[in-house]
């Protein structure tokens, strides 16, 4: 086989790293295609996906479970490496895919109070700590049932992929005290579908992945659509929305059943789940469509929410 600029450095990769470009060095080396690779995986009784071995080669994730590194030991006979050849490069820090990627996002933890919830859901789902997606727009709708429970959010979103290969986007719902996540019901309306859902019935959470019907490269834009039908807490009080980034627009709707119209509307922001808040400013319903809103041109890292007052 003739070097390639990937193949050519095969050797040195091995021997220094990054995991990632040696792996991606050993796939080439080999011309072997991942689903093939999935497949030879598969018959020696390892369950890998192919989206996962793709993670993995472009450094957006580490193999770290047991399993994963039982898949890393098998890719070594694979592709005909030797012994310890990509395990040994798991011990060392990975400096990542390169110096182009965007500033970590903020956890779970520091934007939404069922943060912990959250991360327990994502563990074993193998997939990247960065979503690799950046928001441009986002429009979303909340429908406030006759019992003053949150019925149902719908949402439509412009996203710019940072780096290669992203083809889904994580979306997480968390029910108000009460709900029962096994009646909540996730539903791609525009360009994606729905792939794996988790949910924790202790935290009221619902985690879902909305896969897209193309694998972005860097710099490409994706609009695509969702919705969570829910209505199974007791009575809603807020609607709060967490961005791990600054930039982007973003407005929320939400829209009062005629049967219960609160007593006052505000909009709000917080730095953290715990923080105070603040920025406070007064909402009022239209009449005929009983609904307020707010529209921020620029969003910035934190909680943005609109809270309500019965009576």
């Amino acid at each position: 086989m003739r070097p390639t600029a990937d193949t050519a450095d095969l050797g040195q990769l091995l021997r220094g790293g990054p995991f990632h470009l040696a792996l991606r060095a050993a796939l080439a080396a080999r011309g072997l295609p991942l689903h093939r690779v999935q497949h030879r995986l598969a018959a020696r009784g390892i369950k890998v996906g192919v989206t996962s071995l793709s993670y993995w080669q472009q450094g957006a994730r580490r193999p770290r479970h047991a399993e994963s590194l039982r898949a890393v030991t098998a890719l070594e006979q694979i592709l005909e490496l030797p012994d310890g050849a990509l395990v040994r490069l798991l011990r060392t820090p990975d400096p990542g895919p390169g110096p182009a990627s965007p500033p970590a996002a903020r956890s779970y933890r520091a934007l939404i109070s069922v943060g912990a919830a959250v991360e327990q859901l994502l563990e074993g789902m193998e997939l990247p700590p960065d979503g690799g997606l950046h928001s441009l727009g986002h429009h979303e709708r909340v429908r406030v049932g006759p019992g003053g429970e949150m019925r149902s959010r719908a949402s439509q979103q412009i996203v710019r992929a940072h780096r290669d290969g992203v083809d889904r986007y994580l979306a997480i719902h968390h029910g108000d005290p009460g709900c029962d996540v096994s009646r909540m019901e996730v539903t791609a309306y525009e360009n994606c579908r729905t792939g794996r859902v988790r949910r924790h019935p202790e935290a009221g959470v619902v985690v879902a992945e909305l896969l897209f019907d193309a694998r972005l490269r860097r710099g490409d834009t994706y609009v695509f659509g969702y919705g969570i039908r829910d209505g199974t807490g007791a009575r809603s009080s807020e609607y709060v929305r967490g961005f791990s980034y600054a930039g982007g627009q973003y407005m929320l709707q939400v829209r009062f059943d005629e049967a219960a119209l609160p007593v006052r509307c505000r909009r709000f922001a917080r730095t953290g789940p715990q923080a105070p808040r603040t920025g406070f400013a007064d909402l009022t319903p239209s009449g005929r469509h009983r609904a307020v809103h707010l529209v921020e041109q620029t969003v910035r890292r934190g909680i943005l929410g609109i809270a309500w007052d019965w009576d």
